[in-house]
């Protein structure tokens, strides 16, 4: 087996892991867009962005296990799951840390959705766009592969579509809020009108 095997594991992991996190980003603003024509929304969008989280976190745990596991840089337990802990790029593996925790939180909030108050469900569930800006800047300062052009362009080319999707969400929000005044004011003129003929 080649000495930096595990170095391998972890560097290529770290990669998957965010680029699942990226898709499950994506379809999450899919799904809360209603961008899908049909009314109720299929149950497989909601499927795949569940299974897009899940994903993230078992490969997260790839990530975490070739860390440990290696000896090309030295991470024990405490490197992993201590923010600053890390001699190695202390901020930029912090960043990372923190992302791990919020990935969980949000993963462990989905499962219990049902059993907890909507909005603080709700509340929890946005904190996806910290994640994966934390888990987009670790990436970028820890990552080995950081300078390669295909994480380059995979990073560009993640950013820009959850970027393009939040703006184009918080857009069509502001738009829905109006329309929804003159709904309702249509429907008072139309009653009106009903009770004066």
């Amino acid at each position: 087996m080649n000495e930096h095997f595990w170095w391998y594991v972890a560097r290529a992991s770290g990669v998957v892991a965010w680029g699942l996190l990226t898709a499950g980003v994506i379809m999450g603003l899919w799904v809360s867009m209603r961008l899908t024509r049909s009314r109720p929304r299929p149950a497989w969008t909601l499927d795949v962005h569940r299974f897009l989280g899940a994903l993230a976190v078992i490969f997260l745990g790839v990530h975490l296990l070739g860390l440990v596991a290696d000896s090309y840089v030295e991470f024990g337990v405490k490197e992993v799951l201590v923010p600053f802990a890390s001699t190695w790029q202390p901020t930029a593996v912090a960043w990372g840390v923190i992302a791990c925790y919020l990935l969980l939180a949000i993963e462990l909030t989905s499962l219990a959705m049902r059993r907890l108050p909507r909005k603080l469900w709700r509340g929890i569930h946005l904190t996806s766009y910290a994640l994966f800006v934390l888990a987009t800047v670790h990436m970028f300062t820890a990552g080995t592969d950081a300078g390669r052009w295909p994480v380059q362009w995979l990073g560009l080319g993640g950013v820009s579509v959850v970027a393009f999707l939040t703006l184009t969400r918080v857009l069509r929000a502001g738009d829905r809020e109006p329309t929804a005044v003159a709904a309702r004011r249509e429907r008072t003129e139309r009653a009106e009108r009903g009770i004066a003929a």
